[in-house]
């Protein structure tokens, strides 16, 4: 995805996040099945809300979503509602095999893990910052200063 920028208004960015969805208890539910169809699931949600996936996998009670966003998505509410839509959703297209898991009709943990991510180390933005070309301070302008 390199320089793939989102453009939006009068704004260009270029955000991406890694977000992890664990199920409930970490039990190991996830089949490749189960995976493939919340792939779906989410790549659809991520549209929605004019985000793309970069990167999509999972464990056995676990998955890894790596994707990109625009600075007007409120990451928090945007994880309710994957969460909200993909977690009945597959309760209903595989209660069978997740009936032998759960008693109850639960499928995701309440909670989730998100971290911003870039295509660069902190400290390589750093170098990049401290070697920009800054004006000479001890010279004064054309202007009155």
């Amino acid at each position: 995805m390199k320089n793939a920028f989102v453009s939006k208004g009068r704004s260009l960015s270029d955000l991406k996040v890694h977000l992890v969805l664990t199920t409930k208890y970490r039990r190991q539910v996830f089949t490749g099945k189960m995976l493939e169809r919340l792939h779906e699931i989410i790549e659809d949600l991520l549209g929605k809300w004019d985000c793309k996936i970069v990167e999509f996998n999972g464990e056995a009670d676990r998955v890894h979503i790596l994707f990109q966003y625009h600075p007007d998505v409120a990451i928090s509410n945007l994880v309710n509602n994957i969460k909200s839509v993909s977690s009945p959703r597959l309760r209903q297209e595989f209660t069978e095999h997740l009936s032998a898991f759960y008693k109850k009709d639960v499928f995701g943990n309440g909670s989730y893990f998100v971290a911003s991510c870039g295509g660069v180390t902190i400290a390589t933005l750093r170098q990049y910052i401290e070697k920009q070309d800054t004006p000479d301070r001890s010279v004064c302008c054309t202007r009155v200063c």
